[in-house]
């Protein structure tokens, strides 16, 4: 049987490109990845109140298409314009909340911190997102040759970026270096930092510089440290503004504390995201005393591939 044919849409964002692809991946779809542009003054008009029409968005080269997976408030108009325009039946299936009629989509994949329902809407705990067990492994010596070869326990610390919500200023982050600091020394850790493409390079000078020699800084954007790094750590620390990384950090089973920044304006719906991670036993606050537990491996994807492939029957 002919893979069906999947065409993405994000703005270009790690945690909205893990989340198509990942579907994508997880509904066994072939698929190209377009990053989407909006014309003129319809960059800051809300979807809502954007006509459905190609002149808001920049033309590009539509290739065949069965499904479309977009992700983020600029891909929302396109999505909806290209399956009303298709000269076949095709399905668009929207990740988080559109701010539109649900009806326009024929699957919306929502958090349950959005508190969005609906008779298409499927929702999910945290992000769903690309990675797999399968992958994590296959990466885990990746970081061998930069890592210190000793008998230290790894502790990897994740990190996002500034958003409207959080700030990465010097003080905001020598709290949280500070802390791990301590745990390093207390627990004779070696600390393995990873940005993400959101990680101002100062943050990531200043890393280097406070921990010094005797711990690994990534300076680099690199997907396979990331990956080696949560095969390798026993206990996995990440930042606050990054609901992707710790639902992708879920997916290991491993202790998973936040670190949490004081955020700049009400935050309630990344505070619902974190009570639930915790209610759900798989995270802790980064100052909270060092523990092991044990919770079930979240894999949203799966599963929602599972419940849409049911519903479309293929």
């Amino acid at each position: 049987m002919t893979k069906l044919k999947g065409l993405l849409l994000t703005e270009g964002m790690h945690g909205m490109i893990s989340q198509v692809e990942g579907l994508a991946k997880s509904l066994g779809v072939d698929f190209t990845h377009h990053k989407v542009e909006l014309n003129g003054f319809w960059k800051i008009i809300p979807p809502n109140l954007t006509p459905i029409s190609k002149n808001v968005f920049k033309n590009f080269d539509v290739p065949d298409f069965d499904i479309i997976i977009s992700c983020g408030r600029k891909s929302v108009v396109p999505s909806i314009y290209l399956k009303n325009n298709a000269k076949k039946k095709v399905y668009n299936i929207h990740i988080q909340d559109p701010k539109v009629n649900p009806d326009k989509f024929n699957f919306i994949v929502s958090p349950e911190h959005d508190e969005l329902d609906g008779n298409n809407v499927i929702n999910t705990k945290g992000a769903i997102h690309y990675l797999t067990e399968a992958e994590i492994m296959d990466n885990k010596d990746y970081l061998n040759s930069f890592i210190k070869n000793d008998e230290r326990k790894i502790l990897a610390f994740i990190m996002g970026g500034p958003t409207k919500y959080y700030e990465y200023s010097t003080k905001n982050m020598k709290r949280i270096f500070s802390i791990l600091y301590n745990l390093n020394k207390k627990h004779d850790f070696q600390l393995v930092a990873i940005p993400s493409m959101r990680t101002p390079n100062n943050t990531i000078q200043y890393a280097k510089e406070f921990f010094g020699d005797g711990h690994t800084v990534i300076e680099n954007i690199d997907k396979k440290a990331y990956l080696s790094a949560l095969a390798l750590s026993e206990y996995i620390v990440v930042t606050c503004d990054s609901t992707s990384m710790i639902s992708e950090a879920a997916l290991t089973g491993k202790p998973i504390y936040i670190a949490n920044i004081l955020p700049k304006k009400n935050d309630r719906r990344f505070q619902n995201f974190r009570n639930l991670f915790r209610s759900l036993n798989i995270t802790r606050n980064l100052g909270e005393p060092l523990e092991n537990w044990n919770y079930q491996k979240l894999d949203e994807t799966n599963r929602v591939a599972k419940i849409i492939k049911e519903r479309i029957n293929f």
